[in-house]
Parts: structure tokens; sequence; C-alpha cells
């Protein structure tokens, strides 16, 4: 059973739907309803819902089934959770993550910054000497950044994933 309240899941599914979304998911009734019901029991917009829906079964963590009324000939889908994939979906992620993070700092190690007194903006030495180490946002001067401190905490960070995932240096 998931923990849907737990902040790792939160976390997860407001990203991938949205804090709304998150609600539908989090609220959605048990077994098989429609969207209507699922946006009356969640009170969340029907457009909202449907979204969501489409979402979790673009990434395999909801199913529906279809009804046809023999009168009307409407169609009628019935929707229900199925995270049955999440721990994989959660793994994906995390190597994504984890490609990411060692893309970066790949790109922190190898590179000189200068940063403008009031943080707003961070230059490679090119572009810094290039302004001639003026800041292009403000004018205010550049100055030498230490990025050793960003280094370590991506190194911290990948060294965390690689064992939540079992991946390898």
């Amino acid at each position: 059973m998931v923990d849907l309240n737990d902040p790792v899941m939160a976390g997860y599914f407001t990203n991938l739907v949205g804090e709304e979304g998150y609600k539908v998911v989090r609220d959605m009734p048990e077994g098989e309803v429609t969207d209507e019901k699922i946006a009356e029991a969640t009170g969340i917009s029907l457009n909202i819902v449907r979204r969501t829906l489409f979402i979790l079964y673009e990434n395999r963590l909801a199913v529906y089934r279809r009804e046809r009324d023999t009168d009307s000939g409407w169609l009628t889908y019935l929707w229900k959770l199925d995270l049955r994939g999440l721990n994989r979906q959660l793994q994906q992620e995390s190597k994504k993550l984890l490609k990411n993070l060692k893309t970066k700092l790949e790109f922190e190690e190898d590179k000189v910054f200068y940063v403008c007194e009031k943080n707003c903006a961070r230059l490679l030495f090119d572009d810094a000497a290039e302004t001639e180490f003026i800041c292009p946002v403000c004018g205010r001067k550049l100055e030498y950044q230490e990025n050793e401190p960003i280094i370590e905490a991506l190194k911290k960070r990948i060294s965390e994933l690689e064992v939540l995932t079992g991946a390898t240096a």
C-alpha cells in the first residue's frame, strides 16, 4: 500500500500533476469511478480532474474501463488508480536526476565562475572577461566565486542517490 501523504510521494505527484492534481490522487475514491464523481468527491474542477487522470494514465499510474450506455450510446469512462508501477517510475526519476546531477558536477568542476556582488548574475570566466568583470544586469563588480561548496554538495547528493538507486560511480 502506498502512503500518498508521505512527503516523497506528495512531492512526486505534485511535480507530476500539480498541487490540485495531487489532491485528486490523494482524495480519489476507491474502486472504479467516473471523472465526474472524482470531481465531486475531491472538490476539484472537472477539467483538472480529467487532465490529472490522463497524465496518470500516460505514466501508467491509472487505468480506465469504458462502458457504453445501451439507450443513449454514450461512453462512460470508469477510472481507477493503479500504483503498482510507482516504484518503477520513482526509480526512473531517480536515475534521471542522478544523470543530471553528474552532468552539473562535471560542468562545475571544469569551470571558473564570477558572481555579482548582489548575486544577480553568475558568469563563466570568459563571459565575465568580456564584460570587463562588470555585472551585465546591475553594473556592479563581479567577483571570483569559489564553487567548491557547490561541488561538494553535488558529490554528496550524487552519492546518496547512487545508494538509493543501486547505481555505481
